[in-house]
Order: structure tokens, then C-alpha cells, then sequence
């Protein structure tokens, strides 16, 4: 079938639309017609060469929608269920898994990275050339096929752009807090990055019962953002941050420091940030081939620990249903997390505004679905 998508060509270059060939699903795969996806930034490290992969590419991993075929021995999905779609599949029975540590799962990754189905093959094509997908999604894209290992159910009452989101941003931000360390009632959190992941794990943290929980952002406009999704104090990022935040803690630092940015100077800072015994957790992806200078002396002497935290180590039929349960429970206002909705055709400038950090989330919506 023909199908409108965002195609990245080469790096550094626009994002293009076109028309793509797109194969009907095979063994273990489901045809998604897909409602919404989110403009998230590990999409623009493929634009920037951040995150190499082959080229061409359909970006989006952050998405959802509608069943509309499957293939053979797919028995879980039916056309006209609701999925959210996980970017980090998982097989259930490795020793990841089996150790309830799903999202490190090793059994696809192969396949994830070289931008292709699980069986090695592409769906999308232009002119008879295979166009890849970004974490065997592509979710900008009309339509796309996905293993039934990347869909999660989801009920009809939640809307689709707000199930995209839990599909990464939520997932992994709000997983950070309430997974990977489990932040304790009364604490404090500082949280460097006020961007969509950044502003789960605020959420998450006061989910947790954190007792203070400072954001800290580049752009003076997040300030107000991240104050109304319950962060309890703003500081501008700089040099005079890690003072800042140990004023506000009796000069020791936060309890816990969460890095939703990226860049490896900035982890640097938030340790520094971090109080003795307390704890660092980098959720941001930074560049391939980048490193990090975090001292070893200090790390010891003060027992600080240092975690990563990948897709907020997350094992999504099990958290899918309960950030969906606590959107409608209205414990998570995600509704309030999507600042501004774009046509594919407008995403170069959803982009441009996501840079501009003028935005929570902005999400791209494809026509309504029945």
C-alpha cells in the first residue's frame, strides 16, 4: 500500500515527506494506522548523527493507534484494538527478563539498530530501495507495520495521543522514579531537563512523595512549565545551579539528581549536585562515542551513587496499564503534557519548537480514526 511519511536522508538534512511502499505484515506482525506520535529528542539525534543509524530512516518511536490487519499467528491483537506501541520489545524469557529487567532485553536489539522488522527485512520501500524504521516502528508514518511484541493494548477511553505519550516520555520518566530508584516519601529530587521526559519525573517524584522537588532548565520559559507539573522550586541552568540547589538543602544537594538531558557536561554538574550518599541517575541518552568525567575519588569517598536508567526500567505490560490507570484516575495529567499538536507535514517545525524549548510535548496527529 502507499502511505504518507517523514524520511531522513541524510544527516544534518531536513526531514522530507514522501510517498513509501509499505508491505502488508508478516509472521508475529501487526498493521497499526497510526493516530499520534510524540516529537521526542532521541528522534533529532538521528537529524544530528548523535545516534547512528542506517540511513534512509522513518524517525518515531514514541506513538499510537489503531489495528488494522495481522499476520499469521498473531493472536493477542484484533483489527480495531487501540495500541500503544513499545520501542524496547522483549521476549520474556532471557535472563533480563527473567530477572524482571525486560527493558534489557538483548534478543532483538540486533534488529532494532539495524532499522528493521525482527527478521531482518524492511516494510517500507521507496522506488524498490528499503527505507528503514527507527526501533522497528517509524511511527511517522501514515501506517506502519510493527512486531506484535512492540504493541500493548490500551482501552478506548484513553485517547491515542495521550497513550503515544506513555509510550516513551511517561514510561520513561515517570519509570525513573518509581523503578530504577524509587524515590522515598519526603526526599528531595532535583531533575536537570525540563523537557518531556524531565517533566515525568517530576511527576513521577511527586507521585513518590519526594518533599521537594527542584527543576532545573536552560530556558526561562520552564520555569512556570515545570512548576505546574509539581516541581516546588525553578532554577535557571548555569554554573550557580549546584550552589543553588545545595542552599535550598542545607548544603549537602539533593537526595536524588536525575539528568533528562543528555550531554555529558551537565551529568557532570548534577553529580556534583547530588548530596554525599545520595544518588545520580542519568536518564538522558547522550551522543555515541561521548564520555563522561565523573571522578572516582569522590564517588568512593562520598558514597554517591551513580545509575542509569533506560526506558525507566521499565517492563511495559505491567506499566503501560498502570500509567494509563493512573491518567484516569487523574493521578497523571498528561492531558496537560501535550503543549502543542502538529500535522506531519509541519514536523521540521515541531522540531524547531522543541529546541526552542518552547513546548512540555508537542505531538504529531494523523486524521481521527473510527
Amino acid at each position: 500500500m502507499k502511505i504518507k511519511a517523514a524520511v531522513l536522508h541524510e544527516v544534518g538534512a531536513p526531514i522530507q515527506m514522501e510517498a513509501l511502499d509499505l508491505d502488508p505484515p508478516k509472521t508475529g506482525e501487526v498493521l497499526i494506522k497510526i493516530a499520534a506520535a510524540g516529537v521526542c529528542h532521541s528522534d533529532w539525534h538521528l537529524v544530528t548523527g548523535d545516534t547512528q543509524h542506517p540511513l534512509p530512516v522513518v524517525p518515531g518511536h514514541e506513538g499510537a493507534g489503531v489495528v488494522q490487519a495481522v499476520g499469521e499467528g498473531v493472536a493477542d491483537f484484533q483489527v480495531g484494538g487501540h495500541v500503544i506501541l513499545n520501542w524496547a520489545p522483549n521476549c520474556g524469557h532471557c535472563f533480563y527478563c527473567l530477572n524482571d529487567r525486560p527493558s534489557l532485553c538483548t534478543t532483538f536489539v540486533e534488529a532494532l539498530w539495524a532499522g528493521t522488522m525482527l527478521d531482518g527485512t524492511t516494510r517500507f520501500s521507496l522506488n524498490g530501495q528499503p527505507v528503514y524504521h527507527f526501533s522497528s516502528l517509524g511511527c511517522f508514518a501514515e501506517y506502519v507495520v510493527a512486531p506484535q511484541q512492540c504493541c500493548v493494548p490500551v482501552p478506548h477511553d484513553v485517547p491515542l495521543q495521550v497513550a503515544a505519550l506513555i509510550g516513551c516520555a511517561v514510561t520513561t520518566g515517570v519509570g525513573a522514579t518509581l523503578n530504577t530508584v524509587r524515590v522515598k516519601p519526603g526526599s528531595t529530587v532535583a531533575v536537570f531537563g525540563a523537557g518531556g521526559v524531565g517533566l515525568n519525573v517530576i511527576m513521577g517524584a511527586q507521585l513518590a512523595g519526594a518533599g521537594q522537588i527542584i527543576a532545573v532548565d536552560a530556558a526561562e520559559a520552564k520555569g512556570d512549565i515545570a512548576l505546574s507539573f509539581g516541581a516546588t522550586h525553578f532554577i535557571m541552568a548555569g554554573a550557580h545551579a549546584v550552589a543553588e540547589i545545595r542552599d535550598m538543602t542545607e548544603g549537602r544537594g539533593a537526595d536524588y539528581v536525575f539528568e533528562a538531558i543528555g550531554i555529558p557536561a551537565v551529568q557532570e554538574q548534577c553529580l556534583e549536585a547530588t548530596r554525599p550518599g545520595g544518588t545520580l541517575v542519568l536518564v538522558g541518552v547522550s551522543p555515541m562515542g561521548s564520555s563522561t568525567d565523573l571522578p572516582g575519588a569522590i564517588i568512593t569517598r562520598q558514597e554517591k551513587t551513580i545509575t542509569g536508567s533506560y526506558y525507566g526500567t521499565a517492563n511495559t505490560a505491567r506499566d503501560f496499564p498502570l500509567y494509563t490507570d493512573l491518567y484516569r484516575r487523574g493521578r497523571l495529567n498528561l492531558d496537560r503534557l501535550i503543549s502543542k499538536t502538529y500535522t506531519l507535514q509541519a514536523i521540521n517545525e515541531a522540531y524547531a519548537d522543541m529546541l526552542a524549548g518552547e513546548n512540555a510535548r508537542g505531538v504529531i496527529l494523523f486524521d481521527q480514526l473510527a
